[in-house]
């Protein structure tokens, strides 16, 4: 069984509940999965899974999250290595490019991005959720 890691920042639940949804796509492909929140997540903790989904939503100037999520996902990076990787979140203002960044970042890194990521534009809609729902599916097998 696929063991998955839902790993996600939110400041208005938007991003919360995108990785609810995900949470349930992986569920219905009956992987293990644990969700939780940046704050509580650790290289060390990385480890434990076969697959991960990083969710956080553009912040400041098209950027993640910097006083938990950044320092965090700096942290787990080196311990990604033969993983498979997926990112999602939402956004208020431009047009994704902290996403973008985000993947070329992961890229460089030599992570293994498993799917299309996932953004919305504020509070998700059906179309998003259901995006998030098929990103979930994805990564659990």
């Amino acid at each position: 069984m696929n063991k998955v890691a839902i790993v996600y920042w939110s400041g208005t639940g938007n991003t919360e509940e995108m990785a609810k949804a995900v949470e349930s796509g992986a569920k219905d492909k009956g992987a293990e999965v644990s969700l939780i929140e940046a704050a509580n997540f650790s290289s060390g903790e990385a480890e434990g899974f076969d697959t991960i989904a990083f969710g956080c939503p553009a912040m400041g100037d098209e950027e993640l999250e910097d006083t938990i999520f950044e320092p965090m996902f700096n942290d787990v990076k080196e311990s990604l290595s033969g993983k498979g990787i997926a990112l999602f979140g939402s956004y208020d203002w431009g047009d994704g490019q902290w996403m973008r960044d985000w993947e070329d970042r992961c890229r460089d890194a030599g992570l293994n991005l498993l799917t299309e990521s996932v953004i919305a534009n504020n509070t998700p809609d059906d179309e998003a959720l259901g995006k998030c729902k098929s990103l979930g599916q994805a990564i659990a097998v």
